[in-house]
């Protein structure tokens, strides 16, 4: 019985497709399936699919219903124990299965595992900033109301686990994030230390397009994370959006956006250009340069998403009306506020 399953979501993935589903197929380790869901291209991604002949591809179309639902078809299509995620425009090196499998051998327990990953194409610099440890220290991590800050299309998910969890949850650009924090505290996540994948960053990207969104909608994944911690009843999003607005570091999220802006400049080549989304970056927040340089080079750094969970706390009675939630989970809030005010 084939253990893997390559899951692709598509939407309008040309012109990266090949370039991805190529890397795939010339994988070292060659038992597995090929999963590709057409999420209602309108560009020449199925008529491209269609071409490939390789039998171990399977080719799913669907009426367009975006990436969560995308996704979740994709653990129940999915007929091996593991599905290995990949998006339409990323690059697996050819070892990729290879140390998947391998893992997945000394840790078939696993709820799911994940690699770092390199900027893509080879001239971009430096490597996606990812959460490191044992499973121990991964879930302690989400213990401590913080997010893990994993690569998507790195991770290898076991599909039973996944499933019994609800899956991807949310059209909010967020979903994987929000698994990550429910797989930890459910199941071991398990890190390979090496990079198995490029990641292609494009000003086109969903993360790209939709950055201030995006950290927003990451807060409210925290939000929720803090809300089972704490065992406060968690509102939507429409109802805390405006107390969330202001827990968002926009100094940070500035900084972030301009060195987006400079790996995409500098791998086209454009040095001016990067060197000056550069200078913006440290303009807008030396403090986040200067971090997320220390965590590039420093291997023992603790890395995580989002902000301190007493911020979340000093916007209490808006976030967690007091008719919600249990004298436990706010005795344990007015610790976080009196930490703050120290």
């Amino acid at each position: 019985m084939r253990q893997f399953t390559v899951g692709i979501p598509v939407f309008n993935g040309m012109p990266y497709l090949p370039e991805s589903l190529e890397s795939i197929l010339r994988q070292t380790y060659a038992d597995f399936e090929i999963l590709v869901i057409n999420d209602g291209s309108t560009d020449d991604s199925l008529e491209y699919l269609k071409s490939v002949r390789d039998p171990r591809l399977r080719i799913l179309s669907q009426q367009n219903q975006g990436l969560t639902a995308t996704l979740n078809r994709m653990l129940q299509e999915a007929r091996t124990p593991w599905l290995v995620r990949q998006d339409a425009d990323d690059v697996s090196y050819p070892q990729r299965l290879a140390r998947i499998a391998h893992s997945a051998g000394g840790h078939p327990e696993a709820g799911m595992f994940y690699s770092l990953a390199d900027y893509h194409p080879g001239s971009s610099v430096g490597q996606f900033r990812s959460s490191k440890g044992t499973p121990e220290e991964l879930r302690e991590i989400v213990r401590s109301g913080y997010l893990l800050s994993i690569c998507h299309p790195s991770v290898t998910l076991n599909v039973e686990k996944a499933r019994a969890l609800g899956g991807y949850r949310f059209d909010l650009h967020v979903e994987d994030i929000d698994l990550w924090w429910r797989m930890a505290l459910h199941h071991d996540i398990r890190f390979i230390p090496e990079a198995t994948i490029g990641l292609r960053q494009n000003q086109q990207s969903v993360s790209s397009v939709n950055l201030e969104d995006q950290a927003l909608n990451t807060l409210y994944v925290q939000y929720l994370l803090l809300s089972h911690l704490w065992e406060l009843e968690p509102l939507p999003i429409g109802a805390v959006r405006n107390p969330l607005a202001r827990i968002v570091n926009v100094r940070k999220l500035r900084s972030k956006g301009h060195l987006r802006a400079f790996n995409m400049k500098w791998s086209l080549g454009n040095g001016a250009g990067a060197l000056c989304e550069a200078a913006m970056a440290f303009a807008s927040s030396p403090a986040s340069l200067l971090r997320r340089l220390a965590d590039e080079f420093a291997s023992d750094r603790r890395i995580t998403v989002g902000e301190a969970p007493k911020r979340f706390a000093r916007f209490k009675n808006e976030l967690w009306p007091a008719d919600q939630g249990s004298q436990k989970a706010y005795v344990s809030l007015e610790s976080e506020v009196c930490k703050e005010r120290a």
